[in-house]
């Protein structure tokens, strides 16, 4: 190909090309983690995160630039999750801001647009990190901008633009030295990589699959499990589109592949001015959100044909509801937590939490999942408590697109920090004074996880062998070894120190509670003068979450 601008419609298929590469690779780059822990994630954030943007994409049947550039920044900022997916979403949102109000792109046209998506990002991250995702961007920017003007064609740009992504990213383990002790590069680096090589296989021609699913949610608020049934799509859904833009016999057959591949029983019947669907699905919406991207909708009917005969019971309910709701003014303070775990959520509800939100370690919530709890708690100020690294920044991208409370987002790590930041709470101190007892109480909460390596490697001068027990404290490995009792009395050992009064364990899904109180019993024993309290958390992968103040 020897062409030097690309308009809208190639770089949608670049970029759902880009996000199609990164989908294959997303377990590799989970396994690039430095930490050999089971729940290892870059990968899995970065792709449910491109994905997002990727589905609002896929819908665009004739882009423009700037319909392109809504659908790419808006779809990645509500669906990032993970701080390589927010640092992905800022990268692409920088990017579409550079290009929207172009009709094509040239090498100085993507350079530009490249820089500004560094600019973007760098900003977006209080503290950031050299020989991160953010590196590897930037030194392709900087490239970009080197050979834009004497890049013959395109195809020598993107090519010239890869490979020092490339070689910037070989450079990471000597920028961060725990990269190299693990034997590792970084995995947000090479996920961005995979997006950069994927996008240059679209320019280039390369077949790729264009269906796109829009990824699943974290479960927000308590769940809700449905009674086993003989029928496969449960609801009978409804509508009618009326059409505000075209909608070809290409646009009906694609929205008919894609809800045959939510469901079954379909007439869809159009003409110039509107589309009457039926369908029978697990996701009517879903089916709703495909529907408003033609129009907007009429005649709704959702009708759940496992529980019909309940069906009027719930409806009046859920109207009451929803009528109390609105009659009821906004009470000054409430909180939203990210927990994992049946205790843990329990102990998050007796504490005073309106709203959970169930992903932490293993499945991390996206901003879009943040915004939905926002929404459902009704109050004025609303602190949130992400209680993961990994969180925070998609519960701050969320606060920065709540315009209507005012949303406090207290940067809690762990559980444990979260537990007793809420504690902290005093109804009759302000919200700023109560934010800033919170943010000092979590500074005296150590914490630390007990779990098993998944693979061979080296950390913390400390030898790990895959199927060992490790105990992870806040900065790093702090025990390694045999036998999960052993492990934690170890990691506990050095947590500890002479302003510890209090010890905390939390056991997981996969220990008893027979083994948990032995346990306890043996620290009770070890630390005679501390308070030692055992709370049943049932986290997955985790066997313990325990913490000292």
């Amino acid at each position: 190909m020897n062409t030097n601008t690309v308009d809208a419609k190639m770089l949608s298929r670049m970029f759902l090309s880009g996000a199609k590469n990164l989908e294959a690779k997303k377990e590799w780059i989970n396994e690039l983690n430095v930490f050999p822990v089971p729940d290892g994630d870059t990968g899995t954030n970065m792709t449910l995160t491109i994905m997002a943007a990727a589905s609002e994409v896929s819908t665009l049947s004739d882009p423009t630039m700037k319909t392109l550039a809504k659908a790419i920044s808006s779809g990645s900022l509500r669906g990032a999750r993970g701080n390589s997916g927010v640092i992905l979403s800022q990268l692409l949102r920088g990017f579409t801001k550079a290009i929207e109000h172009h009709e094509y792109v040239d090498a100085m046209g993507f350079a530009k647009a490249f820089e500004k998506g560094v600019e973007t990002a760098y900003k977006a991250v209080m503290k950031p990190k050299e020989g991160t995702i953010l590196t590897v961007a930037k030194g392709a920017a900087v490239k970009a901008l080197e050979i834009a003007e004497h890049s013959e064609t395109l195809e020598t740009f993107f090519s010239d633009v890869i490979a020092e992504a490339e070689t910037v990213l070989s450079r990471t383990p000597e920028m961060l030295p725990v990269l190299k002790e693990a034997g590792v590069v970084d995995s947000g680096g090479q996920g961005l990589l995979e997006v950069l090589k994927g996008a240059f296989d679209g320019y280039m021609g390369k077949e790729i699959d264009m269906n796109f699913e829009r990824p699943a949610h974290a479960v927000v608020g308590k769940p809700v499990t449905a009674e086993e049934s003989d029928i496969k799509f449960g609801y009978c859904t409804e509508f009618i589109i009326m059409l505000e833009k075209e909608f070809s016999e290409k646009d009906e057959e694609r929205f008919k592949d894609y809800l045959l591949s939510i469901g079954d029983s379909l007439v869809v019947v159009a003409d110039d001015e509107i589309v009457k669907v039926h369908v029978h699905t697990n996701a009517p919406g879903d089916a709703i959100q495909r529907a408003l991207t033609y129009g907007q909708l009429s005649n709704m009917k959702i009708d759940n044909m496992r529980l019909e005969h309940h069906e009027r019971l719930i409806k009046d309910a859920e109207k009451v509801a929803a009528q109390q709701a609105k009659a009821e003014p906004k009470k000054e303070v409430g909180f939203i937590s990210v927990s994992v775990g049946e205790g843990m959520g329990d102990i998050f509800r007796e504490l005073g939490a309106d709203y959970l939100i169930e992903g932490g370690q293993t499945m991390n919530p996206s901003t879009e999942d943040v915004l939905q709890a926002i929404s459902h708690v009704n109050a004025k100020n609303i602190f949130i408590f992400p209680n993961n690294k990994n969180i925070i920044l998609a519960a701050n991208q969320a606060r920065d697109l709540t315009e209507d409370k005012n949303i406090i987002v207290i940067p809690t790590k762990t559980i444990p920090q979260g537990i007793t930041a809420l504690i902290s709470y005093v109804p009759d101190k302000t919200v700023e004074q109560n934010a800033e007892e919170m943010l000092e109480a979590m500074t005296h909460v150590k914490t630390g996880q007990i779990t098993y390596a998944v693979r061979d490697t080296k950390i913390d001068d400390k030898e790990i062998r895959q199927g060992d027990i490790m105990g992870i404290g806040d900065k790093g490995i702090l025990a390694v070894g045999q036998g999960i009792e052993d492990i934690t009395v170890e990691t506990l050992k050095e947590m500890v120190d002479e302003d510890t009064e209090i010890i905390s364990i939390y056991y997981g899904s996969d220990v008893t509670e027979e083994d948990a109180e032995q346990l306890c019993e043996r620290l009770e024993e070890l630390y005679p003068d501390f308070d030692v309290e055992i709370n049943q958390g049932g986290q997955p992968i985790y066997y313990y979450v325990v913490s000292v103040e």
